[in-house]
């Protein structure tokens, strides 16, 4: 599993700034998600071998007693217990503050691994600059520029050092199946009729579920581990610590998957918090599949809806199946396993070279990719650069023009090609190695 990064600092020191350093370039969540505070951002990070999450948390003013203020300090408090490494930030060029040496002592007080990232530092004497934050009793200071990069990847190696690179899991036939969504959509109802017991608690109730539980069954021949996730809240709606915890423990839990169950409500309308949490598994790369819930009763007006809405707001998730189905009746179950088990064995299909290469000559012969002004991309070759999800990286000239719209026509190719229904499909373009170039 992932470690967690956790940015605290008062305002204006640079969080958001090194948020945006280490998520650069990466398949990141850029949403904030409904239910966390105002300022939290989630994100993917890598440095070296070792992946992680990163939280960029609000403004941390821990001597306010009131107000938005008070709310944004004690909320990111409870993100702190959910930390494996804090990188407390500080203003290099504004010196030591009080607010400084509250938040401080919090974090001593809480015993989190902290390490103080002295930033803003361009350009000055770094020693100098780091010089008087040594009181805050938190271990040296790291004098870092977020803006610039500077002592970035050596301040996030040395806070990663005690976790051990990209484990190695050992193979297993077992699918790890993450069921996600909204708190109250049935999630754990539809856990139970799966196993046909009552192993996770079921209420009628948002946030009963408070942490992820993973239940092992077989069905059909077929091994699984079912992953019972905590609800994603609306915003305003998230305040006990135990359930804050659970958004990190949700994330991480897709993150260890194989594929995630989406849980729609039926009888709700479908909000931008279902959109964010599709979004999150999308930008993991995890195998999908969409379940929508408490389907019986509803009349025929009410399901066409239902359907409409479903294609227009999750209109991303296309190569994702929607089934309709009841968890409590027990109906449309055995359709949504089936659908689990092509989306993973899709998501780890082998495609070969061959094939790609003859797929992707079909479709240029179709559709050739435009022009971008005197310069007209080629296309020369493609292979399977990865699995979970697929990766299909295609070698040519100019491939830096290719159009977004044209990207998507490719990926719906080979999609329909290699039947590659339910997983994410990423396309890479690579100019740089063409085995053709004496004959362009």
């Amino acid at each position: 599993m992932k470690p967690t990064l956790v940015l605290v600092g008062r305002p204006n020191v640079g969080k958001s700034t090194l948020f945006n350093r280490l998520t650069k370039g990466r398949d990141a969540l850029v949403a904030d998600f409904p239910g966390l505070t105002r300022d939290r951002h989630y994100g993917h990070g890598r440095v070296g071998d070792k992946p992680f999450l990163v939280v960029d948390t609000g403004g941390f003013e821990p001597l306010v007693r009131e107000g938005i203020l008070f709310e944004m300090a004690r909320q990111t408090e409870e993100a702190i217990f959910a930390a494996d490494a804090i990188l407390f930030i500080v203003d290099g060029r504004g010196g030591l503050t009080p607010q400084d040496m509250e938040i401080a002592r919090k974090l001593r007080r809480l015993g989190r691994s902290s390490f103080v990232a002295v930033n803003k530092t361009e350009g000055m004497d770094a020693d100098v600059a780091a010089a008087e934050f040594h009181v805050l009793g938190l271990g040296d200071p790291w004098p870092i520029s977020a803006a610039h990069g500077e002592g970035v990847r050596s301040l996030v190696d040395r806070a990663l050092a005690e976790f051990s690179p990209a484990e190695e899991e050992a193979p297993s036939t077992r699918l790890k199946i993450a069921i996600a969504g909204r708190p109250n959509v049935g999630k754990s109802t539809l856990i139970n009729t799966l196993l046909g017991e009552e192993r996770v608690i079921a209420f009628d109730h948002p946030g009963t579920t408070r942490d992820a539980i993973a239940v092992d069954f077989e069905r059909n021949g077929r091994e699984y581990s079912l992953i019972d996730t905590a609800g994603l809240r609306k915003k305003g709606k998230v305040f006990e610590t135990m359930e804050k915890f659970s958004v990190i423990k949700t994330l991480q839990s897709i993150e260890g998957a194989n594929m995630v169950i989406l849980v729609l409500d039926a009888r709700q309308d479908i909000s931008d918090q279902d959109a964010h949490i599709a979004d999150f598994v999308l930008q993991s790369g995890r195998a999908l599949a969409i379940a929508v819930n408490k389907w019986d009763g509803l009349d025929d007006y009410a399901r066409t809806q239902v359907r409409a809405a479903v294609k227009r707001k999750l209109r991303f998730l296309e190569f994702a199946r929607a089934h309709f189905i009841s968890a409590r009746e027990n109906t449309g179950i055995d359709k949504l396993l089936a659908s689990v088990d092509k989306a993973c064995a899709a998501a780890a299909a082998k495609l070969a070279t061959p094939r790609l290469t003859r797929v992707l000559a079909e479709a240029i012969a179709r559709q050739s990719p435009p022009r971008h002004g005197a310069s007209h991309p080629k296309m020369r070759y493609a292979h399977q650069g990865g699995m979970n999800p697929p990766v299909i990286v295609i070698h040519g000239n100019a491939l830096e023009h290719v159009p977004e719209s044209y990207r998507r026509y490719l990926e719906n190719t080979f999609r329909e090609a290699f039947r590659l229904q339910g997983t994410p499909l990423r396309i890479q373009f690579n100019s740089s190695h063409n085995p053709y170039a004496e004959d362009s």
